[in-house]
């Protein structure tokens, strides 16, 4: 058996295997997805914003949140970066009309949203501690159907679900289909304990299990993956609230979508070197949320060099047949040559294709907007799953080298 055979058979092993602890995770907790906790009693909440160069979306975002049902909500607390648009000067007037609002600037510009956030930190006096970008609106109930999940003391950090906010184009539609995959998949890590990120659109933490992690982590590009690890590490639980939503901007160019992906894999790499030798170790972190991160990579990698291999093989084999045909002066194509039975590796890429695409759609259905059931027409469906998630193996590729060679830009 070829070595290509033998990486492929690997490759379809380890799909085939998450995907039936999905499946299986989605049939035993159906009932639940949509679970809302009724908290035990309101806790006071801190909200810290990190911002810079925010003056279109910073006041949407306070009004959001002023808007919000939850009466614990104490401090909306906006963390200017030294930004050089006019984003400080509309916090602070945010700040005069509402004594809830408070306006923050750091010293000097610390180039990540990690440095603004732990300079807010100092000023939350609260039992809760939440953060939110300044591009992203929660919903008015977003908090309140958070907050219950805190009635268990070893939950450490609760996050929420987003949606895209600017569907415009062929691309940022096709996020907004990754967004919703993304959140019931969270979903259903949560109910075997494996979240492994905690959205910077909008997640709370308990600040006593918070005050353990000693803040973010400035050098890593994913602060929000870095600081869930180490709440999971420290034995802390993370849960997600599907029915708590909020709206974020995203990319609008392929420029900027790559930009974001580089920062968010490079960000996943530095994670996985920090907490290696956590692997069997810490419960769920070492033994799950550490192998499933590695081995998207791998699932990744490995199917773009064998649809690389395949492709090419094919391409050169035609070319060849073709041109000693015409030399040879014969048919270049014979009822032969017409093979109907597919290959077994064909059959399986078939299989896992058809159940992936069942998947989409099942996500999709917990994710409804507007009271449709999907949400999308399958036209942007299978541009999404044919061609948006194609772009993802180069990416892989370059973010790999960049981290390789240090990269460590915002």
């Amino acid at each position: 058996m070829e070595f290509l055979t033998i990486l492929y058979l690997t490759y379809t092993f380890i799909a085939f295997y998450f995907l039936i602890i999905y499946i299986l995770t989605y049939i035993q907790n159906q009932k639940q997805i949509y679970e809302v906790i009724k908290p035990d009693k309101i806790r006071s909440l801190s909200i810290v914003i990190p911002c810079f160069n925010e003056e279109k979306n910073i006041g949407k975002n306070i009004e959001a949140f002023l808007a919000s049902d939850y009466k614990g909500l104490k401090k909306l607390i906006i963390v200017d970066d030294c930004s050089t648009d006019n984003s400080y000067e509309i916090v602070k007037q945010y700040a005069k009309k509402y004594p809830k609002v408070m306006a923050l600037q750091t010293p000097k510009n610390t180039g990540r949203a990690a440095g603004a956030k732990n300079f807010g930190i100092k000023y939350v006096r609260t039992e809760l501690i939440g953060f939110s970008d300044a591009d992203s609106l929660p919903d008015k109930n977003a908090i309140l159907k958070m907050v219950g999940f805190f009635n268990d003391s070893k939950v450490g950090g609760v996050t929420s679900r987003v949606f895209v906010n600017n569907p415009q184009n062929y691309l940022t539609r096709a996020q907004a289909i990754e967004y919703k995959i993304i959140a019931f998949t969270r979903k259903l890590l949560g109910f075997l304990d494996s979240i492994y990120v905690t959205n910077g659109p909008l997640s709370i933490y308990r600040k006593k299990a918070f005050d353990q992690t000693g803040g973010f982590d400035e050098n890593n590009l994913t602060e929000d993956i870095e600081l869930t690890w180490h709440l999971v590490s420290k034995g802390w639980k993370i849960h997600m609230s599907i029915s708590a939503t909020v709206r974020s901007f995203v990319p609008t160019t392929v420029k900027t979508w790559f930009r974001q992906r580089i920062r968010w894999n490079v960000g996943g790499m530095q994670t996985v070197a920090k907490y290696r030798k956590k692997i069997l170790q810490c419960g769920m972190l070492g033994y799950f949320i550490i192998p499933l991160f590695t081995l998207s990579w791998f699932l990744g990698l490995t199917g773009l060099l064998f649809l690389s291999y395949r492709l090419t093989k094919y391409i050169m084999m035609k070319f060849l047949v073709a041109k000693y045909s015409v030399a040879a002066q014969v048919a270049i194509i014979s009822m032969e040559d017409i093979n109907l039975n597919p290959s077994i590796l064909f059959f399986f890429g078939m299989v896992l294709f058809t159940f992936g695409f069942i998947y989409t759609i099942t996500a999709l259905s917990y994710s409804k907007e507007h009271g449709r059931f999907i949400g999308h027409p399958i036209r942007d469906i299978f541009i999404y799953s044919l061609f948006y998630l194609l772009m993802y193996p180069p990416l892989l590729i370059i973010a790999f080298y960049k981290y390789l060679r240090g990269y460590n830009t915002w």
